[in-house]
């Protein structure tokens, strides 16, 4: 779904991006200004619509809206006043698909069930929605939204568990893919990770009462202290007495998305035990083992860029310079009035330094390429600028397969790496030369010797498709509507 006053955006689309955030606390009479904080520390992770559900010991509270977190819940917004409560969800939204009414769409998910109030708010997706959904229609069920999230909802009430918690568990052993959801149902916060921990879920402590959040920089802004991360296929219940953890899931080894690290998580996140940060200058240290060339200055295409940039400086002994500026006030909704206007939208972001490019042999330092639109203009703006030589180096593997796990991706033919060799790539996008980082490069940065064949540490199956999770059919052979959680 995009906001209805969006223009198209090529650049916008030339990232991959990350469905959405999840938020949730347990034990705060703040609950509804802590949950909002949350949200706008997780603002990077989904940024159309947003919306928070508290519960005060009786009754459930909502609030949905599409857009930024503070264009929705702020200290002079009379949503924050009506959600009242101890426990609060939150959830931010990018979404993959959302062709009915968007209003519609917008999470968390909240229900009048047999048992009493539910809410849920997912970041994932789930590769069997086609086939429950079209089960669940058959037997009656009718749904309001367009997402596979909803599909839970409708797992959970139809349960014959007695507590909520076996409820869930019953809802979440029939569906396949990739999620980390909160929940409320009246005075108990759930959190629960797929089996393979695709999805990120970390817990903190504030004040006694626990937090959940789909990343430590949510703790952080809320001072919450960092507990632990939820293991994959771990559902913990937190309620007045503390906090209980469950394993009801058969035991796998995790396949943890490795793109967090290389651009989804922001860099003051800790994620699985590694800081990104740390992870991403030692990409760009590792990239520049592999594939040093001679140049004068190091750029990062900002921001997500920098840390490899700075990381690849270091490693090279090639001095770092910001040779592009970034516009930090131009969002994705921004009107331009003509189509030759969206063809140059990349200026909208960015600008070349040219005082620190002109006659200089530049290396551009980028987190990934996905078609190749913003590449191609940010070489283009280098040597618009001066520089008398641009070579491109990404901090990430060749991107050759969608993502089915909660990840909008484009097409298969969409995908450059996909259809071009290296060297076509860099002819296309018009560098002196291009080089990505080796599959084995990015497990060394992560701090294995190498990514092993038979069981990968990580989902990477963006750059292998060795996709984890069976795909259900035609799922892989053609992009389908995510039923998205976002």
């Amino acid at each position: 779904m995009t906001h209805p006053f969006a223009a198209p955006n090529d650049d916008d689309d030339d990232k991959l991006k990350e469905e959405c955030a999840i938020f949730g606390i347990y034990g705060s009479e703040e609950a509804n200004v802590l949950t909002a904080l949350g949200l706008h520390a997780l603002q990077h992770r989904g940024q159309e619509a947003c919306g928070i559900v508290t519960f005060d010991g009786q009754h459930f509270h909502a609030h949905r809206g599409l857009g930024h977190v503070g264009e929705n819940f702020n200290a002079n917004s009379e949503h924050m006043d009506a959600l009242a409560g101890h426990v609060g969800i939150g959830h931010n939204r990018y979404s993959t698909s959302g062709k009915t009414n968007p209003f519609l769409e917008i999470q968390p998910f909240s229900s009048r069930l047999a048992f009493g109030g539910f809410a849920l708010a997912h970041n994932g997706n789930l590769t069997n929605a086609a086939r429950l959904r079209s089960s669940l229609v058959d037997t009656g069920s009718l749904f309001q939204s367009s997402s596979d999230t909803e599909i839970i909802v409708h797992l959970v009430a139809r349960s014959h568990q007695e507590s909520v918690t076996d409820r869930l568990v019953d809802a979440l052993r029939q569906i396949e893919g990739a999620y980390s959801l909160v929940c409320v149902a009246d005075d108990i916060l759930i959190g629960v990770r797929d089996p393979l921990g695709i999805r990120p879920l970390v817990l903190g402590e504030r004040e006694g009462n626990f937090v959940l959040a789909s990343e430590t920089c949510a703790l952080d802004i809320v001072g919450a202290t960092f507990v632990r991360d939820i293991e994959p296929g771990e559902l913990v219940v937190v309620d007045r007495d503390g906090l209980r953890s469950l394993h009801p899931f058969q035991s796998k080894s995790s396949r943890f998305c490795v793109f967090e690290y290389i651009y989804f998580a922001r860099p003051d996140s800790v994620l699985e035990g590694r800081g990104v940060y740390h992870v991403r200058k030692a990409i760009g240290a590792e990239l520049a083992k592999e594939s040093s060339v001679e140049a004068d200055i190091v750029i990062p295409v900002p921001d997500s860029g920098v840390p490899a940039a700075l990381g690849f400086a270091e490693a090279s002994g090639v001095p770092f310079e910001l040779g592009i500026i970034r516009n930090h006030y131009i969002g994705r909704t921004f009107i331009q009035p003509t189509q030759k206007g969206r063809t140059d939208s990349v200026k909208l972001k960015h600008n070349a330094n040219p005082e620190a490019v002109r006659g200089k042999r530049v290396v551009l330092v980028d987190d990934s390429i996905v078609r190749g639109t913003t590449s191609r203009k940010i070489v283009d703006m280098m040597r618009s600028a001066g520089a008398a030589e641009v070579h491109m180096r990404i901090a990430s593997p060749p991107t050759k397969s969608p993502c089915f796990y909660g990840v909008d991706t484009p097409d298969q033919d969409q995908l450059i790496a996909a259809k071009m060799t290296v060297e076509q790539v860099a002819k296309d996008i018009g560098a002196d030369s291009l080089a990505f980082i080796s599959l084995d490069g990015l497990y060394r940065a992560l701090g294995e010797e190498k990514r092993k064949t038979a069981s990968p540490q990580f989902c990477d199956a963006c750059f292998t498709g060795d996709y984890p999770i069976g795909l259900a059919s035609g799922l892989s052979d053609k992009r389908v509507s995510h039923g998205s959680s976002a």
